[in-house]
């Protein structure tokens, strides 16, 4: 009786040392030395590296709320953020799809790092000119818009859809804000009235217009590809001739883009009716060195009985002769508008270049007339 059972218990250990051996055979390797280094690129991109001993794969989850980790390709992966904030990356070093080690690293993106960041500085003009007398001002310096603008709503429709540009955007109240002493008219992406982009259209119709006289506005612009920022004025009388009977004075346009002689070059133009043809008149002044993204300019238009003048930094570029008959528009009153559009049929679309949001920020609008 004793050997039998004591060959039950040489049996049992055989047994427990077999499937022992088994469950380390089936034992996974986790991944080791698990290194994740992060590095902020231009315009809110973020790129994350990563190695790892032993790992098959890796899954990165750039901290977004309600986001997962996504499969990376090889070795890296990168990320462009839209909004400023303090965001957790983690990385995960897999074995298998449910085996693996993780490290989190945080990376904060400012609004410098979006490119929508306020400079502090840049060209800044006069308060006073000879000859002449500062009538109006606005410097924003208070919470909201004075009762010197009015927005414009939507996107033209039904009369004038697209603004007569194909453009893309839904304007709204909620993309201006004042801020520190700035006006700041900002395009976003995201889905408003049927539309993928919002941005803000504010005009002094009604409110403020003038005849003559010299403009100064301090602005910030901003950037990339089918983003369309303009300062400008058109003729009071608009609701009974229609455009481009009324006049069209464009301080200053930008026809944003990476390529030169997109996001560096301004334009300054005139739209009329010459005798029942449309008819324009432009010119245009670019930077030597960087983009009107990088700090303050002031653009500007000296407008008299016979002629306009545009001038960048008060350095002229472009002037036209209003003397002809044809030209009478541009002896009459004009209100001022600033937007921020979003493509069109100058700019084009934006493209996966183009990073949102984009944003105007205005210091100053000064209007002077001979004394």
């Amino acid at each position: 009786m004793k050997v039998k059972m004591f060959s039950y218990f040489l049996m049992a250990l055989v047994l427990a040392s077999s499937c022992g051996e088994e469950k380390n055979e089936d034992q996974v390797l986790l991944p080791s030395n698990l290194q994740v280094s992060i590095v902020k690129e231009a315009n809110g991109a973020v790129r994350a590296s990563f190695m790892a001993v032993n790992a098959n794969f890796f899954r990165v989850n750039f901290g977004l709320p309600n986001s997962t980790a996504d499969r990376a390709t090889g070795n890296s992966a990168s990320f462009n953020y839209q909004e400023p904030g303090t965001y957790t990356i983690t990385v995960q070093a897999h074995s298998t799809e449910n085996d693996f080690i993780s490290s989190s690293e945080s990376v904060t993106i400012s609004n410098e790092d979006l490119g929508i960041g306020i400079p502090n500085v840049g060209y800044e003009s006069p308060l006073s000119y000879d000859g002449y007398d500062l009538i109006w001002q606005d410097e924003f310096e208070s919470n909201t818009l004075s009762n010197d603008w009015v927005f414009e709503i939507g996107d033209g429709c039904p009369n004038l859809c697209g603004w007569g540009n194909n453009e893309l955007q839904f304007y709204r109240r909620e993309n201006t804000e004042l801020q520190d002493g700035f006006l700041i008219i900002k395009a976003v992406q995201e889905s408003v009235g049927g539309k993928n982009f919002t941005s803000s259209r504010i005009k002094t119709q009604g409110q403020k217009s003038f005849t003559f006289g010299r403009f100064d506005i301090r602005a910030v612009l901003p950037k990339g590809q089918g983003i369309w920022p303009a300062i400008w004025m058109l003729g009071d009388n608009i609701p009974e001739v229609g455009w481009p009977a009324c006049g069209e004075i464009d301080i200053m346009e930008l026809v944003g883009g990476s390529a030169n002689g997109r996001d560096n070059t301004v334009h300054g133009t005139v739209h009329w009716d010459n005798n029942g043809q449309y008819a324009n008149f432009g010119g245009s002044v670019s930077l030597s060195q960087g983009i009107f993204n990088d700090k303050f300019h002031v653009f500007s238009v000296i407008w008299d009985e016979s002629k306009i003048v545009w001038l960048l930094d008060n350095v002229p570029y472009h002037q036209i002769d209003t003397t002809p008959q044809a030209l009478d528009e541009f002896r009459k009153p004009h209100f001022f508008l600033f937007n921020v559009a979003v493509g069109g049929n100058w700019p084009g679309s934006p493209d996966s270049s183009t990073n949102f949001p984009q944003q105007m920020v205005v210091d100053y609008i000064r209007v002077f007339q001979r004394n």
